[in-house]
């Protein structure tokens, strides 16, 4: 039994990772690990039956009737991940961008396999629909990033856009707060300074968000599960965009070509991508790093499925 909590609260700080990560999406780690459909249902599980059972003091109806245990490790890890590596992550991505979005750019290209695996038959409606999700991912990759806003309705928005983002397997919500213009004043300042006016409307947006979007997830994997795991294989495969570790930023200019600068930076507009020079060292170590993001999800596959087989 402690080894099932502690699986759980690894596969929930992976999430976090995830989280914080542009371009890395938490839904695809939850759907590569095992906990995707059981995650989706436990939120949705929040309904007026629980209101009920709440009302009624049986706590112990509720805890089983929301997964709340469940609930609790997954969502503990992804809180003590968050907290812990966006610092880490603010180092590494200042210092060794190439070598992070080469490890990252490992972890997605498994994915796309093993999520793809999931679909039990493929068809035409199926292919078009992965089409159709690689084509919406890289879209989105190219749109530019918008201005930040601090307003509580508009952290109340980016914690709806995001949180959604997050579950849905191939669409990074750390990569949509970056076209909302938020990611550096939610991900890093506020978790890093614990901002609370910052944290708690996107928080509250986040809430909100999740459990809407929870119940429409569920009853489209319920109806249609090949075309939406199709769907989210190409959502997959098309942020594999973002996440090219070899580019250089493009930053935002005014008329004069002049570069903007907020809070003492560059403002950053989206990236000119190039290939690499195999030769160089730190071109090799970025490779290695690709292989190893890939043996990742491949012990993580292996493990979720060893796992569900003691079960």
């Amino acid at each position: 039994m402690i080894q099932k909590y502690i699986s759980l609260i690894l596969k929930g700080a992976a999430l976090g990772s995830a989280n914080v990560i542009p371009g890395v999406s938490g839904g695809t780690i939850a759907l590569v690990t095992g906990i995707f459909e059981r995650l989706i249902n436990a939120i949705k599980s929040f309904d007026t039956k629980a209101l009920k059972l709440i009302f009624k003091g049986d706590l112990k109806g509720f805890a089983q009737h929301t997964d709340l245990i469940f609930l609790i490790m997954v969502f503990g890890g992804v809180g003590i991940a968050i907290i812990s590596l966006a610092r880490i992550f603010e180092f590494l991505f200042a210092n060794y961008p190439v070598h992070i979005w080469a490890f990252f750019f490992g972890l997605i290209m498994a994915s796309v396999y093993y999520v793809g695996q999931r679909v039990e038959k493929w068809k035409t409606s199926t292919i078009i629909s992965l089409v159709a999700g690689a084509g919406i991912a890289l879209a989105i990759s190219f749109i530019n990033p918008a201005s930040e806003n601090s307003s509580f309705v508009y952290l109340m928005l980016c914690g709806v856009v995001a949180i959604c983002s997050m579950i849905l397997p191939g669409l990074s919500g750390s990569f949509v707060l970056i076209l909302m213009g938020n990611y550096e004043l939610v991900v890093i300042e506020a978790i890093n300074e614990m901002r609370m006016d910052i944290l708690l409307p996107v928080l509250l947006g986040a809430v909100v968000g999740l459990i809407a979007f929870s119940h429409l997830l569920s009853w489209v994997l319920k109806h249609f599960h090949d075309q939406t795991l199709a769907s989210l294989t190409g959502f997959i495969f098309g942020s594999l965009g973002i996440l090219w570790p070899w580019k250089n930023d493009v930053y935002l200019t005014n008329d004069m070509g002049e570069y903007i600068i907020r809070k003492g930076e560059k403002v950053i507009t989206g990236y000119q991508y190039y290939l690499p020079e195999v030769a160089k060292t730190d071109n090799l170590i970025a490779f290695g790093l690709i292989i190893a993001g890939i043996l990742v999800i491949y012990l993580m596959e292996k493990s979720a499925n060893t796992i569900s087989e003691k079960e």
